[in-house]
């Protein structure tokens, strides 16, 4: 019986930021492709990356197993993989090499290898798997082990022969997703994860993939796994899954890793009474866009159901910047969005972007207003970057010579000329954050006063934290405007 190691190249120590923040996922994209495997008759194993050292602990198991197979599988529902860090490219080619020394066939998915797979191929793969991959991998391992050396009739495909690279025909992307097994999840060591989530955040979340593929056309999302198409399982094979999760892992907290949850007409309200008729007592949080959180009875499903944070795509608080974005969405959506969601005590979330091009002062200052304003339970900014294979990319791909990657994701390095410098939209992540929490304090305070028979200690605490927020704020807003002179 042939034996594959399934590993993929996302150490969390590379990632100085995601190390600090505490909160790590397995790689239930990598599982799939091993539970895919495993129906298939083969011997399957697992060597987690994420809480590995560097690319050299993936020997141990490379000698100990033999595997005929190394595939290096990552997660295509972890946007962190889809920025293609430096970081984590460097461990991929150093666990090919690897690999390769112990006479394995190395077969690679991944956004960054979908989008480089000439340069995956030089680093040494024998295969490159182009697109949504767990078809594609079923059929070139068969091919391999039946020894039908005739790749060409495998749809989503890279390799080399004779030395030339050939790329097969695109993969369609799968419609039932309900045909799909449940990740492996027995292949997880779960505790090193418990421990994380349980010491920073005092509760344990997993993941969980709904749907595939986003049908909407902002102009930087790059979508080179699953694409346009949106597919959705049933609401009765979530449950299903949610159910095994519960019983065989006791988490607290589910994360729908979907790039947009609950799309489908119904599925929200049906997933809602199955979660109830189940007696599934739990809270997740979910990702959506401003434009689709705007009837109620579909919000108040969501908090049926259990949900407790919604991170909306907000990006922006500049109409002109939505628009040049494609984003399909309005400024007076989002704040319409935050109402209800606070209506229904479910947590709004932002993601918020700057440095898009043609950004100017005044589109920050109403960014900013937008956030003070609404007070998000949450806010997650980053500066624009440019993901291969999207129109924003083709646009800045003239600067982009010197750098095209970050190397973790706390650089937050602007790429591309733009109104002021990378210096400055640094600092400008650090007076937001500030200026969001003194906004914060003063809410509190007001609260101090008009509700008195509130008080508690939270609230007496964030109230109190005013006395740090106002003069940090102050202070770093003085630094934002030195550095805006001199990018002027």
């Amino acid at each position: 019986m042939k034996k594959i190691l399934f590993s993929h190249s996302y150490f969390l120590r590379f990632d100085p930021k995601q190390w600090a923040t505490g909160q790590p996922y397995p790689p239930i994209g990598t599982l799939y492709a091993a539970a895919i495997m495993r129906e298939k008759g083969y011997a399957i194993s697992f060597f987690d990356t994420m809480f590995a050292y560097g690319p050299d602990d993936i020997t141990p198991s490379l000698e100990e197993r033999s595997p005929d197979f190394l595939v290096l599988y990552d997660d295509g529902f972890n946007y962190l993989t889809k920025m293609c860090l430096t970081n984590m490219r460097e461990a991929a080619f150093k666990m090919i090499k690897l690999a390769r020394q112990r006479d394995c066939t190395v077969i690679v998915s991944s956004s960054d290898s979908t989008d480089h797979y000439e340069q995956y191929l030089q680093e040494g793969a024998d295969f490159v798997l182009l697109g949504e991959a767990e078809q594609t991998l079923a059929e070139l391992i068969t091919a391999i082990d039946t020894g039908n050396t005739n790749f060409l009739s495998t749809p989503g495909l890279a390799y080399k022969q004779d030395g030339a690279v050939i790329k097969t025909a695109k993969r369609n992307v799968l419609k039932d997703l309900d045909s799909l097994p449940f990740p492996a999840w027995e292949l997880v060591d779960i505790e090193p994860y418990r421990k994380m989530w349980m010491k920073h955040r005092g509760l344990f979340s997993l993941n969980i993939a709904t749907t595939r593929g986003c049908p909407f056309k902002c102009n930087w999302c790059a979508k080179p796994i699953y694409g346009n198409r949106y597919n959705s399982r049933s609401p009765q094979h979530v449950v299903a899954e949610l159910k095994m999760l519960k019983e065989k892992f006791s988490f607290d907290q589910i994360w729908f890793c979907d790039d947009i949850f609950g799309l489908r007409p119904g599925w929200v309200n049906e997933f809602a009474d199955l979660v109830e008729k189940e007696k599934l007592y739990f809270k997740f949080k979910i990702q959506a866009r401003a434009d689709l959180l705007l009837q109620e009875n579909y919000i108040r499903d969501l908090a049926r159901a259990g949900c407790e944070n919604i991170w909306m795509g907000a990006e922006s608080g500049s109409q002109k910047i939505l628009d040049a974005m494609d984003k399909g969405t309005t400024v007076e959506q989002i704040y319409q969005a935050t109402y209800l969601i606070k209506k229904n005590v479910i947590h709004p979330s932002f993601f918020i972007q700057f440095g898009y091009p043609g950004e100017t002062k005044e589109d920050i200052r109403k960014t900013i207003r937008m956030i003070n304003e609404l007070l998000p339970h949450e806010i997650g900014i980053s500066v624009s970057y440019p993901l291969p294979g999207t129109v924003f990319h083709e646009k800045v791909k003239a600067d982009l010579k010197e750098k095209a990657n970050w190397t973790d994701s706390d650089e937050l390095a602007l790429m591309f000329r733009n109104t002021y410098g990378p210096a400055f939209y640094k600092q400008l992540h650090r007076y937001v954050h500030k200026s969001y929490r003194k906004h914060i304090a003063i809410r509190h305070i007001k609260n101090l006063v008009t509700k008195p028979k509130n008080i508690n200690g939270f609230t007496l605490k964030k109230a109190l934290s005013f006395l740090y927020y106002a003069p940090a704020a102050w202070l770093d807003k003085q630094k934002l405007h030195s550095l805006e002179s001199i990018s002027a």
